[in-house]
């Protein structure tokens, strides 16, 4: 098995230190642990594209969140508690209410993960009260990462 990453342009980019929470009893990170650091990334991925957090999306976009409906992660070496690291997140492939996101995870620029999310645009279902709908990624939205309307 290669090591070696696939083409990938990173629309973020940010360090991360890995601290002991993050670690199972030998020290190196638990894999769950990957997915949560690729959920913070997406928030700030597209807090990144909008110029604002998502807690603002919540209140003048009506988005509830994006809840990740399929995830997967290739292992190519550890990371352990202490490491300085870089996360890069790719910009979204827009679906119509999907879109996939491809995550890295770098130590000493090789990469330790790479990841790729499916998550769901949604918001708030009027008709069902608490409930949540799927609906098309505003085209607006779209264009902030360069993808076509």
């Amino acid at each position: 098995m290669t090591d070696e990453p696939r083409a990938f342009t990173p629309f973020l980019s940010r360090p991360y230190r890995i601290e002991w929470g993050h670690c199972d009893p030998a020290g190196i990170v638990y894999a769950p642990r990957f997915l949560e650091m690729f959920g913070e990334s997406t928030i700030m991925l597209f807090e990144k594209a909008l110029g604002v957090r998502k807690r603002d999306m919540v209140k003048t976009r009506g988005v509830v969140g994006f809840p990740m409906v399929d995830v997967s992660a290739r292992f190519m070496r550890p990371a352990a508690y202490g490491d300085d690291v870089v996360l890069e997140v790719e910009a979204p492939d827009f679906g119509n209410s999907s879109f996939t996101i491809r995550h890295r995870l770098l130590k000493d620029g090789h990469p330790c993960v790479e990841g790729t999310e499916k998550r769901v645009w949604t918001v708030r279902d009027a008709e069902r009260p608490g409930g949540m709908r799927a609906e098309r990624v505003p085209d607006d939205i779209r264009a902030m990462f360069g993808s076509a309307a």
